[in-house]
Parts: C-alpha cells; structure tokens; sequence
C-alpha cells in the first residue's frame, strides 16, 4: 500500500492589492495529497472548509455490493446447489466469491454509505474483504468511524 503524499503550497498573507491599484492578490494555503493516483485539495487544519467535500463514489466498492446481492440472489432462488457451482459459472476463485458474498450481511447504513460516496477516505474494497462483525452497531463503528 502506497503511503499518502503530501504537498504544501502558500502561507497565509494578508490580501495585497497590485501596483496599478486594480487587482487584489490573495493567498489562499492548501495542501494537496496524492492517495492512490488520486489528488486532494486539504484546507489547513484550523480552516472551516468553505464547502462540503464532493461525494466520491468508489465504483469498485459499488460493483462488488450489487455482484454481492445478486450472487446472493442466484444462491437463493436455487439457481446453483452451491458457493462453488457459482465460482465455476461466474469463473471465479470459490473463496473470493465467498469474501464478496459477505458484503451482503453489511448493515444498510454502510451499504447506503457505500452508494452514495459517504465512505471514510481509506475505507475500500480490501478493507471491506476482511472479516468484520455481524451486529450493525459494531460494523458501522468500525467502518464509518470519522478520523
């Protein structure tokens, strides 16, 4: 896993005004983080952001859910006898199928989460993929924990 990097630009100045008198110049510090080929805009740490962050939706996230719940779906409309008749059809690893399959026991809150770009940053499919409680209370504690 790559480690985030992190740039700083600027420092905070009080607003100049240009030598011909008609253009202000303002310095606004920000920090851009580069996480997983992606970069973000941070404001600094005692700066109220001026909007809400955009909501990212991890469409490898979303894929594995709605692949989870219509595996789920073929399982229980006796569309294959087992998890493994499933891997061999889908022609996939038993135990993958087995680790997605488990995103469908996900509580509806972290599921809503997922569809609508709420997740945590560093919340992802690997992370969702490992074994995680059952009860509701104790999955969103441990998924949407606010850092």
């Amino acid at each position: 896993m790559m480690k985030p990097i992190t740039i700083t630009v600027g420092a905070v100045e009080r607003p100049k005004l240009s030598q011909d008198g008609r253009t202000m110049i303002i310095s606004i510090p920000i920090s851009m983080r580069r996480t997983g080929g992606r970069k973000k805009v941070v404001t600094p740490a005692n700066a109220a952001p001026w909007s809400p962050p955009p909501a990212r939706v991890d469409s490898t996230v979303v894929k594995a859910l709605v692949r989870a719940h219509r595996w789920r779906g073929m399982l229980e409309g006796k569309l294959f006898a087992s998890v493994r008749d499933l891997a061999k059809a889908e022609k996939i690893n038993e135990a993958y199928l087995g680790r997605v399959l488990r995103l469908t026991l996900l509580s509806p809150t972290i599921s809503e989460a997922i569809l609508l770009g709420r997740l945590p940053d560093g919340l992802d499919l690997a992370k969702l993929l490992k074994p995680f409680p059952v009860e509701w209370q104790k999955q969103e504690a441990l998924f949407l924990k606010r850092t």
